[in-house]
Formats: C-alpha cells, sequence, structure tokens
C-alpha cells in the first residue's frame, strides 16, 4: 500500500488529542468530587489507559477488527493482516494507535459514577475487562465489520460504541456499588455532596471540548480524496467534510451548553455551574455519533436536546432511581450516547453515505436500524457488566470499608495524606536556629520573665479579644476602620460558615444543598489601649448594610498575653518596640 504522509499526519495527530482526554477527564472527575479523593480518581484515569494499551494490543484489537459477524477473532498481540479495515493511505500502527485510545476513552467514563467507594484493585480489574472484551465485542459490531455494521448501522465516532458503552457500564457499576454514605437520608431523599473545585473541573470540560475536534475530526482518518455528498448527490473531499465535523461538533457543544444553563436557571433561579459545565459534554456525546452526515441546522437542534436530556437525566438517576454518580457520567454519556446515536435516524442529511434521517425524507429506515444497534449493544454491555461488577463484589470485593470512605481513599489506598500537600505548612525542614529570623538583641535568658497576670489587671488595662465573622468583600473598609481609632495588628482569616438561617438556599445538580457554607473572612484582634466600644462601633459602621450576613461581632476577656521574643506579658506585650 503506498502511504499518504497527509492522512497518515491526520491520524496521528487525532490519536494524540484523543490521548489527552485522559486529562480531561482525570482533572473533570477530581474537580467534581471531594478533595479527599483526588489523588484516587486521578489514579484510576491513569490505569485506565495503562492498563487498556497492552491488553487491547494483547487480544482486543483482534477481536474488534478480525473477520467475523459476532466477533473478530483471536489474534495475540496483534500479529494478522488487518489491511482489509486499515484506511487507504494509513499504516497499520498509526490506525491501531488511534483506536487504542478510544479503547481507553470508553474505560475510563466509568471512574467518574463509581467515584468515592470503590476499592482500587477491583477497579482495575474492570478496567481490563473492558478493554479486553467488551468494548472490543460491540466496537466489532460497529466499526469492525461486524453485523451492525453490514445493516447500515451508522457511529461515526462513537456515541455509541464508545460513550453509550461507557454509560452503560458506569450505571451498572454504581447501582452495584451502591450510593455513597451520606448521599441519601433515611427516607431516599437526596442530599448534595459539591465538587471541591469547579476551577479545576471546568479546565477538564475545555480540555475535552479541545480534544473532542481529534476525536471526531480524526474519525475521518483521511483528509485527501472524496466523499459522497449530502443527499447522496455528488461528492465532497474530505477535508470539506473534516471542516463540517469541526462546525457541527462545535455548534452542537455550545448551544447544548447554553440550553443547559438556561433550563437550569429558570428550574432552580440560578445557572448551576456544574450542571453546565455537564450541558457542553453533553452536546459534544450527542453530536459524535452523526457529525458528518447532519447540517448545522440537525446540529443546533441536537444541541438543544443534550441541553435539556442532561439535566432531566442527571436528576432522575439522582431522584428517581437512586443511583449515586458523583459527576453525572451516566447522564453525561449514557444518555446522550443513547440519543445522540437515534439522532442518525431523524437529522442525517444522506452525506458521506449514511441513509437519510426521518425528517430528512429518508422515513424510518435508518432510524429503525439505530434504535435496533442501540437494544443490542445496552443488552450487551449490560449484561457483562452486571456479571463482572457482581463477581468482583463477591471475590475481592468492589467496595471499600466505611470508615475508609469517610476518612477518603487517598490515605488507605495510596498513602497520600493529601493530593494538596504542597499547599499544607511543613516543618520537617526547620531543623535549625539559623532557620528563623532574627528580630532585635534579646536572647530568651535575657528577656523579662514571663508572669501569668489575673484579670484585675492595674491601672485599669484591661487586655480584650475581638473576633469579627464578616462578608468578604467589606474586609478592606473595615481594616481602614481599624487603622483610623488606631488598632493595626489582627490576624485574618479566610473561613466557610453560615448563620442560623444556614444560608440562602441553594442547589447542587438539581439537589438542595442542606446547609450553604459561604466564604467569609475571620478577623481577630487583641486590644488594650483603644477602648472595646471604639472598636465595636468603628466595625458595625465598615460592615453594616442592612441585610442579613452582615456578620458577627465576639468579645472576649483575655487572662494574659506573652510576647514570644522578649517574654513580656499582658499590657507590656501588645505594644509595639518603639511603645
Amino acid at each position: 500500500m503506498e502511504f499518504s504522509p497527509v492522512n497518515t499526519a491526520w491520524v496521528l495527530i487525532a490519536a494524540a488529542l484523543v490521548f489527552f482526554m485522559q486529562a480531561g477527564f482525570a482533572i473533570l472527575e477530581s474537580g467534581l468530587t471531594r478533595a479527599k479523593n483526588a489523588g484516587n480518581i486521578i489514579m484510576k484515569n491513569l490505569m485506565d489507559f495503562c492498563i487498556g494499551t497492552p491488553i487491547y494490543w494483547f487480544i482486543g484489537f483482534g477481536i474488534m477488527f478480525g473477520t467475523g459477524s459476532l466477533v473478530g477473532g483471536i489474534d495475540l498481540f496483534t500479529r494478522g493482516d488487518y489491511s482489509a479495515v486499515t484506511p487507504d493511505g494509513v499504516p497499520f500502527y498509526a490506525f491501531f494507535i488511534f483506536q487504542t485510545v478510544f479503547c481507553a476513552t470508553a474505560a475510563t467514563i466509568v471512574s467518574g459514577a463509581m467515584a468515592e467507594r470503590t476499592d482500587f484493585r477491583a477497579y482495575c480489574i474492570y478496567s481490563a475487562i473492558i478493554s479486553l472484551i467488551v468494548y472490543p465485542v460491540s466496537g466489532h459490531w460497529i466499526w469492525g465489520g461486524g453485523w451492525l455494521a453490514d445493516m447500515g448501522f451508522h457511529d461515526f465516532a462513537g456515541s455509541c460504541a464508545v460513550h453509550m458503552v461507557g454509560g452503560c457500564a458506569a450505571l451498572v457499576g454504581a447501582i452495584v456499588l451502591g450510593p455513597r454514605i451520606g448521599k441519601y437520608d433515611k427516607n431516599g431523599k437526596p442530599r448534595a455532596i459539591p465538587g471541591h473545585n469547579l476551577t479545576m473541573a471546568a479546565l477538564g470540560v475545555f480540555i475535552l471540548w479541545f480534544c473532542w475536534f481529534g476525536f471526531n475530526g480524526g474519525s475521518t482518518v483521511a483528509m485527501e480524496g472524496t466523499t459522497v455528498a449530502a443527499g447522496g448527490v455528488g461528492e465532497i473531499t474530505m477535508g470539506a467534510l473534516a471542516g463540517s465535523v469541526f462546525s457541527t461538533t462545535n455548534l452542537c457543544a455550545a448551544v447544548a451548553t447554553i440550553v443547559a444553563m438556561m433550563f437550569t436557571w429558570i428550574k432552580y433561579k440560578k445557572p448551576d455551574v456544574s450542571m453546565s459545565l455537564n450541558g457542553t459534554l453533553a452536546g459534544l456525546v450527542m453530536v459524535t455519533a452523526s457529525t458528518d452526515c447532519i447540517d448545522m441546522y440537525g446540529a443546533a437542534i441536537e444541541g438543544i436536546i443534550a441541553g435539556i436530556a442532561v439535566v432531566v437525566g442527571i436528576e432522575f438517576i439522582d431522584k428517581v432511581l437512586k443511583v449515586d454518580d458523583p459527576v453525572g457520567a451516566v447522564g453525561v454519556h449514557g444518555v446522550n450516547g443513547f440519543l445522540g446515536t437515534l439522532c442518525v435516524g431523524l437529522f442525517s442529511t444522506g452525506q458521506n453515505g449514511v441513509g437519510k434521517g426521518l425528517f430528512y425524507g429518508g422515513g424510518f429506515t435508518q432510524l429503525g436500524i439505530q434504535a435496533l444497534g442501540i437494544i443490542c449493544v445496552l443488552a450487551w454491555v449490560g449484561v457483562m457488566m452486571t456479571i463482572t461488577f457482581t463477581i468482583l463484589k463477591h471475590t475481592v470485593g468492589l467496595r471499600v470499608a466505611p470508615e475508609i470512605e469517610i476518612a477518603g481513599l487517598d490515605q488507605a489506598e495510596h498513602g497520600l495524606a493529601s493530593a494538596y500537600a504542597g499547599f499544607e505548612i511543613s516543618t520537617s525542614e526547620l531543623t535549625s536556629d539559623s532557620d528563623y529570623d532574627v528580630i532585635g538583641s534579646e536572647k530568651m535568658e535575657d528577656s523579662v520573665p514571663a508572669v501569668v497576670k489575673s484579670l484585675d489587671v492595674p491601672d485599669g488595662k484591661k487586655i480584650t479579644k475581638v473576633e469579627i465573622l464578616m462578608k468578604q468583600e467589606r474586609f478592606e473598609k473595615l481594616k481602614k476602620a481599624m487603622n483610623e481609632i488606631g488598632v493595626t495588628g489582627m490576624t485574618v482569616t479566610q473561613v466557610l460558615g453560615c448563620g442560623t438561617q444556614k444560608g440562602a438556599p441553594e442547589y447542587y445538580r438539581g439537589v438542595p444543598v442542606e446547609m450553604q457554607l459561604l466564604p467569609k473572612i475571620q478577623v481577630e484582634m487583641v486590644i488594650s489601649k483603644v477602648p472595646t466600644m471604639d472598636v465595636i462601633n468603628a466595625a458595625r459602621q465598615a460592615l453594616y448594610t442592612g441585610h442579613i450576613g452582615d456578620g458577627k461581632i465576639f468579645v472576649y476577656d483575655v487572662e494574659d498575653v506573652v510576647k514570644v521574643r522578649t517574654g513580656e506579658s499582658g499590657y507590656d506585650a501588645l505594644q509595639g518596640a518603639d511603645d
């Protein structure tokens, strides 16, 4: 075969982009779960790819692309002749790595739905099984020349073959596993368990959106040559098809995000951030099956469907089915993979040799083929994953012990105190006095001896601690007010909290947050010179807005204060070097 440098480069670039989706999934899923499990979820995303790669090479690729109607065949270490399925002008190993990264994507979808309570050993075994046989068999039916492909079933880049397979496996896994501790109350009402970092989740979504251009666009597997134009009349170049794929992919994702935002705005009275992020992914999943055979109008309509379906789907799974899916993987990939595959039979224009959809004059033929394929793939994955997870549950154990789940999987499963250890203060490296800055010439033995004084301070030099909990945006005004009355020393901490009202009612992924902890500032001041009432009055004037949540001022008597550097205590310890 004569190889095309252009086609080969296109496939390899696309493969690299699809590989980078692992980074997007890792960041997204860790952001939508709690910090105590961040290291664990990262490891699972890492191992999905690392376990799946050799297993797919060992046997999975042969099952998927070998000759046969139901199953390809057993070809250990992929040594057979695959020239019949390798795209024109593309070397075998370029096509092989392209298919390998798709397999890894299907496997990694499951980690988010089973997050925060799955035993790491069991998860690694699951990951091996889906790459070994589950994904390759259904993939053979669709892409490997199997019986669904022969019937005319169409799934351009994997709404069904990748996303619905992963979403179905995620649903089965979450059901067998059971919900996280505390997710549902005794009456079965769901509780909100917010993710710890929406910034990371958003970055993950942007990475996935960017990589999806390789996921969908690269599935043309060519930039040279021609294919069937819309309506089956004439031809278009593969480059033009790739441009169409990029455009429909992008439009569907954008429309789905807008619709998800507006839908949650109406439903929850505020636009939901995490649902909007899921809306983006839902649009990308939705359009993946049909992106090569629809026009921009069809892409926009699919985006509208995806934006509504992801919100309704996630709520239905959470509230009605009582299945705990921390990141919404089933709603995003399962529900929209299903609908996206079906949409081929509704919106196909006949481009790229696909049968026309119902709304473009094709009748129910293509729609019926798509529906049959969906049912068969769901049955295959559902049965196989039920068997897999049930066996794991009763052998090595699928779920960690309750005490491990409560403490977090990072520590027990990986010996990781925190995935954010760099933000902690460590004292292990402070080994000598030279590690500290020396201020003044006093030595410890020459300093004024520390004496604990009673509250009966002579000369009325009473020591008082004033603690203020306040809104963050009023801090500069408070600091200025304190400076004006002579209070220049304070300790400031960023905290989370709420008053007796428990905060304004808010929703997280459609579930009311029982106690809304809001970001606050805690200011502590120990005063002696300045009258306490002057501090209180100045603080009230600086903080007052007349609305609930202005803050609280706490006043404490201080028994004594000792200055570490000099040993001075009481009133003298609170004075500066020049006082």
